[in-house]
């Protein structure tokens, strides 16, 4: 192929094939990032057919490095990570230990130096932080404290890994070959650039880059404001491994650190973004051409280990360390399935390993095979999770006994805070939905206490007078907290209908006949309720078109009582259909 066309045919090829493979994943109800390293395989050296520039998908793979650790500083929140900080933090840390060390020692068995060892345990620890984010936002939990909990258990993760990515060269058989002094003091200087480029961009481009996209602002050209964006991108990372000798992916994951700072940083990661996905797709199709489809026919046994390492390694010990340090036990089933997979920070780490001569070629196509077989079946780890939810919903003397956490970490921190109140309401969730409830409350000065899951939300309603209870309300030790026994009503405006069943069974076994308000999002869920007696069983999707026809009727001058009518009648409708 004549030199001048082969970055058009590698990009076209590359596009062409990862959407195809991409869309028949999403169809199978997969990730596409699947199908995007599926696609560079059949493009990849080890298949038959035409090959495509492996040279220059590999420096196209690198601008997409560069715009996803871009995207992770850009939406890195040191805010978030402090408010799950608690479990988080050492959660996350023992569960990489965890998954590392079982790599590790799966690696020594099979006579792996301890270097490739290491790097293989290493990249098995670390969850897709795409796959993860995708399936809670998929389930509603994104914006939920088990949400906040995930997102702050991956940032840990990505900034250990960052971490990792700096170290590593030491470990090459360059720097291993040095005498011990010579070695510790090559890291030394290591960390001693980091730490200089570090406090560059912590000192000098905290104020400097989001002072400078405010003044591209003020010229008022989109396409100059995109571009002064993804020059400060490429340019920091670039800048960065040149003058400092830090990978691409560090520098470019603090020039998103920085530009986080701004006012600005939602309009650059908006710019951003569509570039960003772009190179993505070109980096998982560049992963896909160097690995080895074949692994799997040679080396089975060796794969379902690496699989293992990560269910073992991710998952389980996720969900015990969750439930350990206070996380209620039904909402980390959840959350620690989705963790059980591995992805970008992996194929970063395994081929920075491959071409420093830590890790063999072999291993590169093992952490590939166990990411893809992994991603692959999260689905059905998924299913079992929401399974595990549902059963331990049913059996409260079961979750009793699960959640029994030692005494440091106790999920209700002191003695009940509403020993005053009667005749109140229960509110469950102070979300969106739960706090304008309990607002309409307050302006009415009806008594009410707030069960919460969110510590943050339980400091600050506390703080302005507001009885709050911290924990799940599933758990009867929690909600007797807030005495249902003398509450006349409860009102669950948490989205989980298996949730919302489980603390309206245990409201009427305090106090039997209890009036009960529940938030749903489906029919099947609102048509429970009333058959068990529940008689406002909202519909959030029904209540809000109700809404929306009404003030739309309104905004273009029909009549008050007319708009009325016809929203009864719509209504009405629902109602039938419901019934039919």
């Amino acid at each position: 192929m004549p030199h001048q066309t082969a970055l058009l045919a590698t990009i076209a090829a590359a596009f062409a094939l990862a959407f195809l493979m991409g869309a028949l994943a999403a169809r199978l109800r997969l990730p596409p990032l699947i199908g995007y390293v599926l696609a560079g395989a059949a493009l990849g050296p080890f298949a038959p057919g035409w090959v495509t520039d492996a040279a220059i998908a590999g420096q196209l793979a690198e601008i997409g490095v560069i715009l996803l650790m871009f995207g992770v500083g850009l939406h890195f929140s040191p805010r978030d990570l402090l408010a799950v900080r608690r479990v988080a933090v050492p959660g996350a840390l023992l569960q990489m230990g965890a998954a590392t060390a079982l790599g590790t020692a799966l690696a020594r068995a099979w006579d792996w130096p301890w270097e490739g060892a290491l790097v293989l345990g290493l990249s098995l620890s670390v969850a897709s932080t795409v796959v993860v984010l995708r399936t809670l936002e998929a389930r509603g939990r994104l914006d939920t404290a088990d949400g906040r909990t995930a997102v702050g258990w991956l940032v840990v993760q990505d900034l250990a890994m960052v971490l990792v990515l700096v170290l590593l060269p030491a470990l090459a058989p360059a720097g291993a070959a040095r005498a011990d002094g010579a070695l510790w003091s090559g890291l030394a200087l290591t960390l001693a650039k980091v730490g200089a480029f570090l406090a560059l961009m912590l000192v000098v481009g905290r104020r400097a880059v989001p002072w400078l996209l405010v003044r591209v602002a003020r010229l008022g050209s989109r396409e100059l404001f995109t571009l002064a964006v993804l020059t400060i991108a490429l340019g920091v990372a670039v800048g960065a491994s040149a003058l400092f000798g830090v990978s691409f992916a560090l520098g470019a994951f603090f020039a998103g650190v920085v530009i986080s700072e701004s006012d600005l940083s939602h309009q650059a990661g908006a710019d951003a973004l569509p570039l960003q996905d772009a190179f993505a797709v070109l980096f998982f199709v560049s992963v896909g051409m160097l690995f080895d489809p074949l692994i799997l026919v040679r080396e089975p046994l060796r794969v379902l280990a690496a699989v293992g390492v990560v269910l073992a390694g991710n998952a389980l010990a996720a969900l015990v360390l969750l439930v350990r340090l206070g996380h209620p036990a039904r909402a980390s089933l959840v959350v620690a399935a989705s963790l059980g997979q591995i992805g970008e920070f992996s194929f970063i780490l395994v081929g920075l390993g491959v071409a420093l001569g830590v890790l063999p070629p072999e291993g590169r196509s093992l952490v590939l095979a166990a990411a893809l077989v992994s991603i692959a079946g999260n689905p059905l780890l998924l299913a079992a999770a929401g399974a595990a939810e549902r059963w331990l919903a049913l059996r409260p003397h079961v979750l009793d006994r699960v959640e029994r956490v030692p005494a440091g970490v106790a999920v209700v921190p002191d003695a009940s805070p509403t020993p005053a109140l009667r005749d109140h309401a229960v509110l469950v969730g102070h979300g969106r939905v739960g706090r304008t409830i309990g607002e309409a409350l307050a302006r009415e000065g009806l008594p009410y206490v707030v069960v919460e899951r969110d510590h943050r939300t339980v400091e600050a309603l506390r703080d302005r007078g507001v009885p709050a209870v911290y924990g799940d309300a599933s758990r009867a030790g929690v909600l007797a907290h807030a005495h249902p026994e003398r509450a006349r009503v409860v009102v669950v405006a948490a989205p989980d209908p298996y949730h919302a069943r489980h603390i309206v069974e245990l409201a009427r076994r305090a106090r039997p006949g209890i009036d009960a308000v529940v938030r749903t999002h489906s029919t099947e869920a609102q048509e429970y309720f009333e058959r068990i007696g529940v008689a406002h069983a909202l519909m959030g999707e029904h209540q809000l078109a109700i809404g929306m026809a009404r003030h739309t009727l309104a905004a273009l001058g029909c009549d008050a009582q007319r708009a009325e009518r016809t929203v009864r009648a719509l209504e009405r409708r629902e109602a039938r259909e419901a019934e039919a």
